[in-house]
């Protein structure tokens, strides 16, 4: 992921964010900051997923988003 491509764009991603992981809170999203580390761990926190799946599913979600 390109860390500076997805910070820039962090603003208009979180509702794309919330919409797909609805158990993500508005400060999770405030902390990442387009920190996809974070946000794959929170998604492991929020949903008792294993790290390779919320890894996963932040990298399909870059995918779709054009992120990559």
């Amino acid at each position: 992921m390109n860390q500076d491509t997805i910070k820039g764009q962090w603003k208009q991603l979180g509702g794309k964010i919330k919409a797909q992981w609805g158990k993500l809170t508005d400060d999770d999203l405030k902390v990442a900051e387009g920190n996809a580390e974070y946000l794959s761990g929170k998604l492991q926190e929020r949903y008792g997923i294993a790290r390779d799946e919320a890894e996963k599913q932040v990298r399909d979600f870059e995918k779709r988003n054009e992120l990559h």
